[in-house]
């Protein structure tokens, strides 16, 4: 069991990324050849890229936190000691988590309100609460990675060992 929640912690949201993208690129390609072909296109296809694209987005947010990949100013940590920058990466990612505690909160009230009222989309006629509920997936996430992240870098601060920076584009 220990394996499977491992392996799931180490490549949920890669798999997450690949179905949304998959989902993304087939639906564009059916949608072009559609238009292109026989003069007809789908509203239904339209709201498919659209959604799965926000939800690439969110969960893609919530895999750079995770890779510490996301952007950032880092012209600091060249001229700081190891101890120093634990600590900055330390204070940046509780200001981030801070940040996505209440995003988090706040998205809740979208989904609510659309629950409550019971809309749907234009084109498929599914109830938006399943499109939404993107933002408070994407930001607990989000949440889970900085967790994860703060406790990452406080073990290594304490143990004296380098803070784990990220895997660096360019070099």
């Amino acid at each position: 069991m220990g394996q499977i929640l491992r392996n799931i912690d180490k490549n949920a949201e890669r798999w997450a990324l690949l179905v949304f993208y998959t989902l993304l690129v087939a639906t564009m390609a059916i949608e072009v050849l559609r238009r292109e072909l026989f003069s007809y296109s789908s509203i239904w296809g339209e709201e498919i890229v659209r959604y799965s694209f926000i939800y690439l987005a969110w969960i893609g947010a919530a895999s750079a936190v995770k890779e510490r990949a996301h952007i950032r100013i880092d012209v600091l940590f060249h001229y700081v000691g190891p101890r120093m920058k634990a600590l900055l990466y330390i204070f940046g990612d509780l200001v981030m988590l801070v940040i996505a505690v209440l995003a988090l909160y706040w998205s809740f009230e979208t989904v609510g309100v659309s629950w409550k009222y019971g809309s749907v989309t234009d084109g498929l006629r599914i109830s938006k609460v399943w499109f939404l509920m993107a933002v408070p997936i994407g930001f607990g996430l989000v949440v889970f990675r900085l967790l994860q992240s703060l406790l990452r870098d406080v073990t290594d601060l304490f143990a004296g060992r380098p803070v784990f920076e990220g895997n660096k584009l360019f070099d």
